[in-house]
């Protein structure tokens, strides 16, 4: 922390306060996490969840959170880059303030809404038109990739905004239109903080636990099918913790929590590093 006489005293508590605590939590993930290694051994990283029969294997559950991750990602950041560029110059000015105040208006919607419409609304359109039951990851995927659209949407926005500034006057110089500036100029030289919005959307995919538990199915089984359910790390730190399951069970809830922890500090680390070199 920056020695500055000019600190006021109160910030500098709260800092000291919040590093500790962080430091704190990250300690008793870690240990815990360790713990449940030595004392469960390799059996938590096999492919059967059967507490009745003493089976605890998560490796379909850490299957699952990658598959989930991954494919959100894919589909709400190729909808982000193409919400960025229909708003700084391919649309319509009315449509393009339109849909930027939309995407304002997602980041304040509760997680809870997101999968309490889905329920309803998505659920029985996937069962009568592609099958299955209608929870399953395709489902899931979907509303994930939804929910993470306006954060990606909108750190990719503010580097939009600083670059179009910065070059519109020399641009237009050049003969270039609006939609040429945005796509030969503002694109390519956006390229870093488009990479920083993928990392962040990608944390925010993996640490969501209520889309997962109410719209993924939670059947613990390695889903080769989008119809197929599946159970991610997070939705199993929710199930198990609100159930009577003891003993091993609990083990495989420290082993989840500090893949989670990793997978997150390493996505932090990747987006510092990036806007570092930016």
């Amino acid at each position: 922390m920056n020695n500055n006489k000019n600190t006021p005293f109160w910030l500098k508590v709260s800092a000291v306060y919040v590093s500790s605590l962080m430091s704190a939590i990250f300690v008793f993930i870690t240990l815990c996490a360790l713990d449940g290694l030595l004392k469960s051994g390799p059996s938590l990283f096999g492919s059967l969840w059967n507490p009745e029969a003493e089976k605890f294997g998560i490796m379909p559950m850490i299957w699952a959170s990658g598959l989930l991750s991954l494919s959100s990602l894919a589909m709400g950041w190729t909808l982000a880059v193409g919400c960025c560029c229909f708003i700084h110059g391919f649309g319509p000015r009315p449509a393009a303030r339109l849909l930027s105040w939309m995407l304002r208006i997602m980041t304040a919607i509760p997680t809870v809404v997101y999968g309490f419409a889905s329920v309803f609304l998505l659920v029985p359109l996937i069962r009568n038109g592609l099958g299955g039951s209608g929870f399953s990851w395709l489902t899931a995927s979907l509303v994930l990739s939804l929910l993470i659209l306006p954060t990606m949407v909108l750190a990719m926005d503010s580097a939009f905004r600083t670059i179009e500034s910065e070059t519109s006057m020399t641009s237009a110089a050049l003969g270039l239109t609006t939609e040429q500036n945005v796509a030969m100029v503002v694109l390519p030289a956006s390229g870093k903080w488009i990479c920083s919005s993928a990392l962040l959307g990608f944390g925010r995919a993996a640490g969501d636990t209520l889309i997962p538990t109410m719209l993924a199915g939670n059947a613990v089984q390695y889903a080769n099918s989008p119809l197929d359910a599946m159970r991610t790390l997070t939705a199993h730190i929710g199930l198990v913790l609100s159930s009577d399951v003891g003993g091993t069970a609990y083990f495989s809830l420290y082993v989840a929590g500090g893949i989670l922890l990793f997978v997150s500090i390493t996505a932090n680390m990747l987006l510092r590093l990036l806007r570092r070199r930016s």
